[in-house]
Parts: structure tokens; sequence; C-alpha cells
């Protein structure tokens, strides 16, 4: 299969990825989950991204559709559609899938695939993250990876326009 269409292959709808997360559970995979928008991807999204899959065996990012994040940021925003932040996304080597989501949160995803380890970047608190409860009900963990500061897309966006 050629690099593409492998990359292709990690993007799932949430039906078919509860599945295939059922078929990683049975071998035994600890199945990770995090979620953001990754609007403009940067070192700082990479390196939180790398230490999040580091915490278990397979890797799942919920990605916000562009019509969540217009909601979330603005009309202007997203700067990438979804179907290119989901390639870029699907090609890093250590994410296993990606699922897109069009709500306000994740909360019907984590609620469905229930991931071992939930995680977000170390500016969130525990209690804060959507879906903590879930994942501990069901005897997961929620982990907080460092942040790392000197990042963020709309920085860098603002970069962008200002030059």
């Amino acid at each position: 299969m050629s690099h593409l269409k492998t990359t292709q292959h990690k993007i799932y709808s949430l039906s078919d990825l509860k599945n295939q997360v059922e078929t990683w559970r049975k071998s035994g995979e600890k199945v990770v989950f995090t979620n953001g928008c990754f609007d403009i991807v940067h070192r700082g999204h990479i390196e939180v991204l790398a230490r999040t899959a580091d915490l278990g065996t397979k890797f799942i990012i919920g990605l916000n559709s562009d019509s969540s994040i217009k909601e979330l940021k603005g009309e202007s925003r997203p700067i990438i559609n979804e179907d290119s932040r989901a390639i870029l996304l699907a090609a890093l080597s250590f994410v296993d899938a990606i699922v897109l989501f069009s709500e306000d949160t994740p909360i019907n995803l984590i609620s469905t695939l229930v991931p071992d380890v939930l995680a977000k970047g170390g500016d969130y608190e525990i209690e804060t993250i959507v879906g903590h409860k879930v994942v501990q009900k069901n005897g997961g963990e929620v982990k907080l990876v460092p942040f790392v500061d000197g990042f963020s897309s709309t920085n860098i966006i603002e970069k962008i326009k200002n030059s």
C-alpha cells in the first residue's frame, strides 16, 4: 500500500473506529485519546502529541471539524480545512487514528470509544478536561502532558497577518 493510502486509512468514521478500538483492545493495546483543532500545526503540537502517544500503544486524535472551529474561534477560522488537517495529522508516524467531530466537545467520541488514557496539554486541569469522568469511571487514566511554551496557532496567525 502506498504511503498516501496508509495515511488516508488512518482517518475513521466513529463507528468504524469503535470497531477498530475493540480489535485493538482484544490484542492488548492501550488506547490513548486527545483532541483539538490543530489549525496550524506547529512544534508545540508535535511535541505534546508525541508525548501523548507515548502514554499507550495506540493513539487517537479527535479533530474538531471546520464548523466546530468556527463556533469556537470565530468566522475567520479555521485557516486549514478539516480534510487537510486530518491528512497532516494522520501522516505522523505515532498517530494511529483520526476521527472528526462537529460537536462543541468530544464527549460523544470519548463516551463511545472509552480510551484507556485521556490526555490534554498541561494548560488544562484534570477536572476541566471533557470526558475525564467517563474515562475514570471505566478504570482509565486522565493525564496532563507538559505544555510547550512559546507556540500558539493564534499567535502564528497574528504574526502572519501583521507581516
